[in-house]
């Protein structure tokens, strides 16, 4: 494969090389259900959608697999608050997270397995640590990774010596490096929130669980591990160092996508900060939310603000409104299996280069627009269907069935398709008899609801003003 990505392990460019040929295992952290998801959330995951999308579009079979981590001490504490058990609790939030990511049209995972459904292959995994010396048992429920027994230890984040695994004290432990595989449970929690073990009443790890579920659904080594840069550490590190120490080869690439700011400052839930997506979504149009995280490159950070949206608006409605009377002229295009133009795959295939890939998209958006003013129609379906298809990879085609709507929706869209079509032909009688005020107020009208005419040498069009609505 032509495909480079930046592997933050060997902090590199490295050209991606399958395990397997035509096929690629990606293992990326998904939510902590312990409360509504934001923007920053919804970023990680869309940007490994359009990883996962663009290694199928280069012919590979991609299993992907993205976990929901449902059990945590911030999820046994809220559900405790609100008075509703700890699994109704996650169960809710992550209702939550698959309806943000299914508004924005991130694919679903191929599995998406929940930390509390593999507690035996954590135990097993456990269990293997403990006889190849790398693990040790504290009081009853505490299972410990013993840091110093793993030399390889800071690989990934080149954080060794004295470091903080973000776990309260605990005098059992041999040296506070060392990090909880499991757990024993905090008095006053519910006796569902506990497993039975071979070392006693215990809660999940939750370095642990990724390991456990990475190997069962992806096998000993697999291609890509990814996830937030906040995951690095000590998520990301320890994940690996349990991994290889019970003997696996675990991920081949690392890759972490970076924050979403406001105001200069990551956004988070602790800072106070963080726009919910049930918020933004409610605001801003599904597309424009989701061109405005994938516009940016997947490692820079996106300052989410007012101008973030309008500046992706405003791209959206000029690919949208050309895909719309490009179609409307040459009538609809097969985009399945169409060639991409040289440009875009060459950015893409630079550590997913979306910036670069979407100034190729508007490039063949200009080449349309003149073609459709000069009635050059060869050149109008050569440059919708490169357009179409290079947004597809982006998730971003304007005629998915995602962003025209389901039924209802597309009934209501012909409904208003008929009227404003009849107003606009009473428009042009209204011209024709030179009845300027009746032509200007219906084109007022029309504006006042949302309806932007435009009146071109072939005749009038309209289109929907997308500045905000779902």
């Amino acid at each position: 494969m032509a495909l480079h990505l930046y592997d933050s392990a060997t902090r590199s460019i490295r050209p991606f090389e399958p395990r397997e040929p035509g096929r690629a295992g990606i293992y990326v952290c998904g939510a902590t259900v312990q409360s509504a998801p934001h923007v920053g959330h919804l970023r990680t995951f869309l940007a490994f959608d359009v990883l996962r999308r663009w290694l199928e579009a280069s012919g590979l079979d991609v299993t992907y697999i993205r976990n929901v981590t449902d059990i945590d001490d911030k999820i046994l504490a809220k559900s405790a608050e609100s008075g509703v058990p700890w699994w109704a609790h996650a169960y809710r939030y992550e209702q939550e997270f698959t309806a943000a990511a299914d508004a924005l049209g991130i694919s679903r995972p191929t599995y998406e397995p929940r930390a509390t459904g593999h507690v035996p292959e954590m135990i097993a995994l456990t269990q293997l640590l403990v006889e190849r010396g790398h693990a040790y048992v504290g009081d009853p429920g505490n299972v410990y990774f013993a840091v110093d027994s793993f030399p390889e230890y800071g690989a990934l984040t080149n954080q060794r010596g004295e470091i903080d695994q973000g776990e309260a004290a605990a005098t059992d432990k041999r040296d506070n490096r060392d990090f909880a595989l499991f757990k024993a449970p905090k008095p006053g929690e519910p006796a569902s929130a506990s497993w039975e073990t071979p070392w006693g009443r215990a809660r999940l790890g939750w370095h642990l669980e990724c390991s456990a579920m990475a190997h069962r659904y992806l096998g000993e080594e697999f291609d890509i591990h990814g996830g937030g840069i906040d995951l690095r550490f000590p998520h990301h590190e320890n994940e690996q160092a349990q991994s290889r120490a019970a003997g696996y080869g675990f991920a081949r690439y690392w890759l972490h996508s970076a924050w979403v700011t406001q105001g200069g400052e990551k956004m988070s839930k602790s800072l106070g900060n963080s726009l919910s997506a049930e918020v933004v979504l409610d605001e801003t149009p599904a597309p424009v939310v989701r061109l405005a995280l994938v516009c940016a490159h997947y490692r820079s950070t996106v300052e989410f603000t007012p101008t973030t949206t309008a500046e992706a608006t405003a791209n959206w409605e000029r690919f949208a409104g050309f895909v719309e009377r490009a179609t409307e002229r040459v009538g609809a295009i097969e985009i399945a299996g169409a060639e991409l133009p040289d440009e875009f795959v060459a950015a893409m295939d630079d550590d997913l280069g979306t910036p670069q890939a979407l100034a190729v998209v508007h490039e063949h958006v200009r080449r349309g627009n003149t073609a459709l003013a000069a009635g050059d129609d060869a050149t109008v379906s050569n440059s919708l269907a490169a357009v179409r298809a290079m947004l597809a990879v982006l998730g971003l085609d304007p005629l998915d069935p995602l962003w025209k709507g389901g039924t209802e929706d597309s009934a209501k869209d012909r409904a208003l398709e008929g009227l404003v079509d009849l107003l606009l032909q009473d428009r042009v009688c209204a011209r024709a008899e030179k009845e300027w005020a009746r032509a200007d107020q219906i084109r007022d009208s029309l504006a006042a609801l949302g309806v932007v005419v435009e009146d071109r040498p072939d005749g009038a069009t309209w289109r929907l003003e997308t500045t905000k609505g779902g």
